[in-house]
């Protein structure tokens, strides 16, 4: 006889509950959003009666939770970007300057004088007045040579460092470029992932692509000029001291040195030495704020090594001028009137309440290390991304529609179980993305659609096995029980051998590949689920009730 045990059959109910319940935001979709936003934002920026009308739009306990929409639905923006690492490579050097400088500075007595000397972009080199003390000088400049930290450099040294004549040349070793080339992306990607984030924008896809490449989409935003507002930005905070100030663009800057703008004096330009006291690498906190005039401004505070090196300059260069140096324009120049410890301070100039603020997210967010170059910009218009979700359900709908009425024409009473199953399937299956945060994209609601159609598979199986166990004069309950017994191992190798090429598309595939490989994989299951526990509970419930003498299937 057929039989399902009571904690079976509550578990299978309540599994079905749970699933409709963790679904059901999703048909409310634009109320709940807004409720969710509005409880983020009253955690973030505080409480208002706007922000409390729209939490209560929603009852709080019941699920919020939502499948993220994708570009392709939402709209939003999509950028393709190059990230230039060889900035890196100048940067390391003028960095390394003052090292080599105080190396050589003790051996002069050997090395004689020394300057640098014009070099390409990436390379340092050096004069220095007694060729005879070469071996010396390369001596001590590869005495700052570093192991490489890498797996593929493992053993070699990041600096190269050769002499001809009177002039040392130092360069990034080419396995320490790769390297260099490796951290810049990921760093690159790990910031850029940062700001988005800071701006609260919705489920971004952000990944790497080939070997220097960054791929960005970003569901819910304005244009992709907006985007490359906000990322596009380096927000490069440095302290360098001041060599000079002038009105001339192209006045000589000397070796080691650069001429830049200021940002609140139009025609005025301050020669700085290029190697900074202290980067905004080392900031830990950056806040918008106000100035002693009440004009907008940001606040920031360094980290311990940066609040040392900090204070130490200040310390030793009393009455000299520094320069705060943002994205390489001058923000101000004060003098140093005494030793400022404790490693904070404050940006001011002519800045908006706006201004102020992205400033400060940029700066929480990190410098880029290097600069971006975009080469693929898209905006995906939100009217586009309204005709693919009600392109996409009037697929589901039409398919769904097809499967059940075929269903219940071909089989019946057993047909209309298996469509309480469907319909519970697809619950299942939005309630299980909705758990995950999973993001919907066109191919997913494709995965979805092919899910609908392969779902009632199971069940024609089984519905036709209990056919042939009929045709051999078998009784009612026991056809059904062959049929399900017989059924399951069909029912599980078509499933299992379609789940393995989803999680194949999964690990294998990017971007839309993956989102349809979620939707088919969380289907199969959901599908196998409500084919042998769902309907067979319906049918065993039915059969308890009336007890037939004879079925028709």
């Amino acid at each position: 006889m057929l039989q399902i045990d009571l904690w079976k059959r509550v578990l299978i109910w309540l599994v079905c509950v749970t699933g409709l319940l963790l679904a059901l935001p999703n048909g409310f979709y634009t109320r709940v959003e807004q409720s969710n936003d509005a409880a983020a934002e009253i955690i973030a920026q505080g409480d208002t009666p706007e922000r409390q009308a729209l939490v209560a739009q929603w009852p709080s306990y019941l699920p919020s939770s939502l499948v993220n929409l994708g570009l392709d639905l939402r709209g939003g923006a999509h950028l393709l970007a190059e990230v230039k690492v060889e900035e890196v490579y100048a940067a390391r050097m003028d960095a390394l300057w003052p090292e080599v400088r105080d190396a050589l500075r003790p051996e002069r007595a050997t090395v004689g004088s020394f300057r640098r000397q014009q070099a390409p972009e990436g390379q340092i080199r050096l004069k220095i007045s007694k060729p005879e003390g070469m071996p010396r000088a390369l001596e001590l400049v590869r005495g700052l040579a570093n192991p490489i930290t890498s797996l593929t450099g493992a053993g070699g040294n990041d600096i190269d460092v050769s002499g001809q004549g009177d002039i040392i040349t130092v360069e990034l070793s080419e396995a320490e470029k790769l390297a260099s080339d490796d951290r810049t992306v990921r760093q690159s990607l790990e910031i850029v992932r940062r700001r988005i984030d800071e701006v609260g924008t919705r489920e971004p896809t952000i990944q790497r692509q080939g070997a220097d490449r960054i791929l960005i989409q970003v569901p819910g935003i304005g244009s992709a000029s907006e985007l490359k507002a906000i990322i596009g930005t380096t927000a490069q905070l440095t302290f360098n001291p001041v060599v000079g100030r002038g009105s001339d663009a192209d006045a000589p800057a000397g070796v080691g040195n650069k001429v830049i703008p200021s940002l609140d004096e139009p025609g005025t330009y301050y020669t700085v030495e290029a190697a900074p006291v202290v980067t905004g690498e080392q900031l830990v906190d950056a806040q918008p704020a106000f100035d002693q005039n009440g004009r907008p401004a940001v606040n920031f505070r360094f980290n311990t090594s940066g609040a040392r090196k900090f204070g130490d300059y200040t310390a030793d260069n009393i009455g000299s001028p520094f320069a705060i140096v943002l994205d390489d324009e001058v923000v101000s120049a004060p003098t140093i009137q005494s030793h400022i410890p404790g490693g904070s301070g404050i940006i001011t100039g002519n800045f908006t309440i706006e201004e102020s603020t992205h400033l400060a997210i940029l700066l929480r967010a990190g410098a880029l290390p290097a600069g971006l170059e975009f080469l693929e910009e898209r905006t995906i218009g939100p009217e586009l991304g309204q005709d693919s979700i009600d392109a996409g359900k009037v697929a589901t709908i039409v398919a769904f529609i097809g499967v059940l009425v075929f269903m219940a024409l071909s089989y019946g009473l057993f047909g209309i179980f298996a469509n309480v199953a469907l319909i519970l399937n697809v619950a299942l299956i939005f309630g299980f993305l909705s758990l995950i945060g999973a993001t919907l994209t066109l191919p997913g609601i494709a995965g979805i659609v092919l899910t609908v159609g392969m779902a009632v598979d199971a069940n024609v199986l089984i519905f036709e096995r209990i056919r042939e166990e009929l045709k051999t004069a078998k009784g009612p309950a026991r056809a059904i029980e062959l049929g399900y017994e017989k059924a399951l191992s069909a029912i599980l190798d078509a499933n299992i051998t379609t789940f393995i090429t989803a999680v194949i598309l999964f690990v294998m595939g990017s971007g839309p590949v993956r989102g349809f490989a979620i939707t088919l994989g969380l289907g199969i299951i959901t599908s196998v689920f409500t084919a042998i526990f769902v309907t067979r509970l319906l049918v065993v419930i039915w059969f308890e009730r009336r007890r037939p003498k004879t079925i028709e299937v």
